[in-house]
């Protein structure tokens, strides 16, 4: 059986078929952090759960639903320049017959 994908067809490489592999090493670094700090900070175990899950599962979230299917890195990009550089164009609109 021979497949036939159209020249513009984009192919990602993909973590069991849902996260790419850049957002699910962000995702790792995230988690590890996150546990560390916890480890440190807390000493009762459902605090730390907690804290856990608080801290990361809005990023779980995204990296699975995503913003139409952009990475989540250049996602974090957009906003690092956008609270670098905030451009906003405001327009009054005139009605002059």
């Amino acid at each position: 059986m021979k497949f036939i994908f159209p020249q513009n067809y984009d192919f990602k490489n993909k973590l069991f078929g849902i996260i790419d592999y850049s957002t699910a090493f962000v995702n790792l670094i995230w988690y590890a952090f996150i546990l560390i700090l916890v480890h440190l900070l807390f000493h009762n175990l459902t605090i730390k759960i907690f804290t856990f899950i608080i801290f990361c599962f809005p990023l779980l979230l995204f990296s699975f639903a995503g913003f139409n299917g952009e990475n989540i890195i250049y996602i974090f990009s957009y906003l690092i320049r956008f609270l670098l550089k905030p451009k906003l164009f405001l327009y009054k609109k005139t009605n002059n017959p």
